[in-house]
This record gives C-alpha cells, structure tokens and sequence, in this order.
C-alpha cells in the first residue's frame, strides 16, 4: 500500500493525537491508522448488505407479509439508512468528531443487529409456519420488535457510514506530496473493500441464511459489526484527530436566514463594501477559507422576485440578488465601531459563494436520484423473481439472492474495464487524460439503468409465459422450469451502470463542493440513494393502490401479476429523467473552469476537472 513519508518528528499544524497533542507524522495517520478504518468499512458494508440484501425473501417466507409490503419495507430500511448519513455527518461536524461518532453509531449497529438476531431465535417473535392458504402474517407486536432493529440498524449505518470515509481521509496530510498520493490510493481501496465487503455478503452469508438458519446469518453480521469496532478502537493511538469545523448545512442556514432579515436593504453595487475574508478577525478562520470572487451567476434566485416597483409610475428595474444581501455589513460595522459578527446576521461573500456553488450543483444532484430507484428493484422484486425459477447448478441451488453476486461481479468487472480500456480512447477521442468527466460517466450509468428495466421486462414476459405454459400460475411456491440466470442481464446492467454512477457521482461532489463543505459532499451524493429508495418505495404503494386487486401489477403471486408492466414504467420515467440530467449537464459549468474566467486559481491540492 505504501510507506510512510520521510519526515521523522515532524508535527502537523491541522491535526492532533489522541492525547491532544500536535500529530507526529511518524507516530500517527499512514497506512497503518487507515487500515484499520477500512476495515470497519468493510464490516459494515458485510452487515448491512447481509441482512439488506436477503430481506425480502425473510419478509414473504417467515414474516408472511405481501410482496409489495415487503419490498417497501427492504427500501424504506435502505433509504432510512443513507438519509440518515446527513444526521450522522452533522453530528460529526458540529458535536462529537468523526472518530466518536464512528465509534457510537457502530455500537448502535451492533444493537440493532443483536435485536434482529434474538428476533429469529426466539419463536414468539415471529408467525408460525405456514401449513395452509393464507399464511397467518407478522403481528403487530411481532412487527414493532422487527422494525425497532432494522432502523436501530439503519441509523446506525448513517452515523458510521457518514464519516467512515471523512476520517480516513484524515489520515494523510493533502499539503505532502506523497502522502496527498496515498490519499487517492485510499479511495480506491476504499471502493475495494466495499466491494469485498458486499461480495461476501452475498454469497457466503445468504448462503448460510437460507441453508443454516436466519439466526446463524444474522449472529456473524452482529459479530462482524462489533469485530469491526474492536479493530477500529485499537487504532486510537494511531489516529490523527483534526478540529471541528461545524456543519456546512448551518452556513447554508445561516446565509439564508441572514439574506432573509436583510431582504429590505439596498445592496452596495461595490463588492468591497460587503462583508468578506479579509474582514474576519480571527486568522485561523480566515486561513480556512479559499477566498471566492462575486459571481456573475445568481444574482437573483428563485426566492426573490426578478424585478420590483421602486415608486409608482417609474417602471420597473432589476433587483439584487437576494443571496448576497446577506453579506451587507450592519451599521456599526460598517463604521469599525464593532467586530463581533452574529452569523445568523452576517455572512461572508465568500461564505455565500459556496453555498451558490452547492445551488448549482442541485439540478445534477436531482435527476441522478431515478438511477438509484432502478437499483432498489435488484434488491427486491429480482430476488422475489428469483425465487419462483429453476436455481439449481447440478445438485447445488442457489440462493435467490445470491443473483446478487452477477451485479457485484459486474460492478468489479467494469472498473477494470473503464481504467484500462475506455479511459485511453476516451482521452484520444474526448482530449481528456481523465477519459471521461464525472457528468459523462453519470449519463453512461443512467443508460445502463434504462437497459437493465428493457431486459427486466422482457424476462419477466418470458418467466410469466413459462409459468402459464405449465399450469403454474396458482401456484406462488412452484419452481417455474425456467432458467434463474434469464436474471442475469439486468443485475448486469445495473452493477455496470453503478459502477459508472456511483464514481461519477462521488467525484462530481467532492470536486465542486466548496473545500469547507467537502464533508456535506458525501451527505449529498448518499442522499441521492435514499431518495431514490423512498421513491421507489412511493411508485410501489401508488401502483399498487391504483392497479387494485382485479388486475394487480404487483400482486403476493408473481404469477397472477404484471410486474413487467411496473418494470416498463421505470423505463419510461429514466427515459425522461435522463433527457432532463442531459439537459442539465450540458449547462453546467465545471467550478475550476468558472472560477478561473473569474482570474482565480485552485489552491494547491484542489482536484479539477475539464469539461
């Protein structure tokens, strides 16, 4: 993985140790601390996916519950779960640190994990078998006992996974050379294990869930979690801790509270007038921040109306930006007579540059959330779908979500691909050495995701007819002697189109968010996610509600439903979804391009990224 720098007894000016001293880069941070954070990761990754991934089969088969009920279930535990990232890194930012708020959401993790675990070995808490038409489904009781471990789980997931990454980072010092390189290496093995992670949950554990017993998996999920702590924990010493420097949602509060009390004052047209970097007292702060020049763009928003009336009968002329109004400096500051400064008053120009640079970045941040609802279908109605065909290789079957593994292998399988393959020729054809640019990669992705609900359908036409064919459609537990690996394609496309989205999407974040909010970058690229799971979970109740019980779509037998019909409807709406991204990425403008036709240059260390 590396070695550490030759800079022996060296201390770091922005970081310190446990003990509250200044880092020794010899003693501290490096590959060692990392690895050991990495390795929490990939605990967590085994966990949450072991139990996410094989949940809906729990659901219908032991809980009794209906498939849509299920499946809404599967990604509203999902969607809870990366939402939840936003509280978590707030929490980190504002409160307790990154390395406390590891360490208590994993405990609270294992908790969740430890109730869900007792949950199937005590038989009270769950339904009998069933033994005859209709099964006797969950109890309420039953039901509160299990949802209080899937979300005990799921905020624990956000607290963790919100600053698992941030920390690690912290790790290397971006100012050295070498150590800011194995800062980039870092991610990519972060992306690895992972991927580790999420490949032995889906082979190894569901394979034990569905052979050995519930119990079983979830026991070494629960094992896991509290293994990945222990490993964390011990690498207290080692770490490197920096300050707190609060939540970026309170600065985007902040500007908008402060524009909001001043909406009625005249704006200066000389920017100097306003309040800005080089008026902040204190030269720490002031260091912290990466002065932004006054952008042309935004002048105006959506809150403000275009134009006012200035006095009845003079027509009407442009009004300033509400934003920037609340940069206007108050009157005894203005005078030098004070320089204490209330940020729920006053913000700095620079401050409301950064948040006009996360504004720009929404319309990008919204029309990736469609990719994301595909993906929730490979962990619910493909394993459901799963489970009426032919899994057998030989004498072995195979578990219903283990389909899950084609679309890990998938996603593995393209990282390569793109690095060495589409990259070379992307930067010949595109004349970028980077191959393509993060906005690129997320329409290929968004592509994929159209392809995967196309072959989605189309199987599920062919399963149906097959099941018709052979009497079986009344019949929900029949093995339909069709093919499990007909699924294939659209776990497929899927794994490929994440592999396209999901390091596109992380890249776009981390390089336009501004420098002091690259913590909110990961809580905005999770938050696609779990809105995607929400919406998928939204579709799912207003096409149920709508189909009814005559003819419904998503029926509790697959066999009497069209479910290839739900399927054509996600591909219709990532059809529209992606003309509109194509729409919005043609118009944005990269912030290293528009920060340098403003003459100002990224400071050192700072990724770009060329259109």
């Amino acid at each position: 993985m590396g070695s550490l720098p030759q800079t022996q007894g060296k201390t770091l000016p922005d970081a310190w140790d446990y003990k509250g001293r200044p880092a020794d880069r010899s003693r501290t941070g490096g590959w060692i601390a990392a690895a050991m954070i990495l390795g929490g990761e990939a605990m967590e990754r085994l966990t949450t996916l072991g139990i996410a991934v094989n949940l809906v089969t729990y659901l219908t088969g032991t809980m009794h519950l209906g498939n849509a009920t299920s499946a809404n279930t599967v990604t509203n535990f999902l969607g809870t779960s990366f939402m939840l990232c936003l509280l978590g890194g707030f929490v980190a930012d504002t409160f307790l640190g990154r390395y406390l708020t590891i360490a208590i959401f994993a405990t609270v993790q294992a908790t969740g994990v430890t109730i869900l675990t007792i949950s199937t070995v005590i038989p009270s808490l769950r339904p009998p078998k069933c033994t005859e038409t209709p099964c006797i489904p969950a109890s309420g009781m039953q039901l509160v006992v299990l949802y209080i471990a899937l979300y005990l789980t799921a905020l624990g997931t956000g607290g963790l996974k919100s600053s698992v990454s941030g920390f690690g980072s912290d790790q290397f010092d971006d100012s050295d050379k070498q150590e800011r390189d194995q800062m980039t290496n870092f991610f990519n093995w972060f992306f690895f294990f992972i991927s580790i992670g999420s490949l032995a949950a889906v082979t190894i554990l569901v394979y034990i869930e569905d052979n050995l017993g519930r119990q079983w998996g979830y026991g070494i999920c629960a094992s896991a979690i509290v293994l990945g702590l222990v490993v964390f924990l011990s690498g207290t010493r080692r770490y490197r801790f920096k300050q707190l420097v609060g939540s970026p949602l309170t600065q985007i509060a902040a500007a908008f509270v402060a524009s909001w009390r001043k909406r009625h004052l005249e704006l200066p047209s000389d920017s100097s007038l306003l309040f800005n970097v080089d008026d902040i007292q204190d030269e720490g702060l002031r260091k912290k921040k990466q002065r932004l020049p006054r952008t042309k763009q935004f002048r105006t928003l959506l809150l403000d109306d275009t134009c006012s009336r200035v006095n009845e009968g003079q027509g009407l002329i442009p009004k300033s930006g509400f934003l920037d109004k609340a940069a206007i400096k108050d009157t005894e500051m203005a005078s030098g007579n004070s320089t204490v400064v209330n940020r729920w008053c006053l913000s700095t120009l620079t401050d409301i540059e950064e948040v006009k640079l996360v504004l720009r970045m929404l319309p990008i941040w919204a029309t990736t959330i469609m990719f994301w609802t595909v993906y929730a279908q490979m962990t619910t109605f493909s394993v459901s779908q799963a489970t009426t065909m032919d899994r057998h290789m030989g004498s072995f079957q195979i578990p219903a979500a283990s389909l899950t593994v084609f679309f890990v292998g998938s996603i593995l399988l393209t990282v390569p691909i793109y690095d060495r393959i589409i990259v070379p020729i992307a930067a010949k054809v595109l004349k970028n050495p980077q191959g393509l640019t993060p906005l690129q990669r997320i329409g290929v992705g968004l592509v994929f995701s159209i392809l995967a609900m196309v072959a989605a359908a189309l199987t599920e036409i062919k399963r149906l007819r097959a099941a018709r064919s052979h009497g079986l459609t009344d019949n929900p537990t029949a093995e339909i002697p069709l093919s499990v690996f007909w699924l294939v394609p659209q776990f497929f496309f899927v794994g490929s189109g994440e592999a396209f989205t999901y390091i596109g999407q992380l890249d776009f974040f981390l390089r336009e968010c501004p420098k002091g909010m690259k913590t909110m970058s990961t809580g905005l690229f999770l938050s696609t996610l779990s809105l995607g799971f929400f919406f998928s979970s939204l579709l799912v109740t207003v096409v149920h509600h709508v189909t009814g019980n005559k003819t419904p779509w998503l029926a509790n037998n697959l066999n009497q439903g069209k479910l290839y019909d739900f399927y054509w409807l996600l591909a219709i709406l990532s059809v529209l979804n992606l003309a509109i991204y194509l729409v919005c990425a043609k118009g944005y403008v990269y912030k290293d391009k528009r920060l340098a036709d403003e003459g100002i240059e990224l400071e050192e260390g700072e990724p770009s990224c060329h259109a």
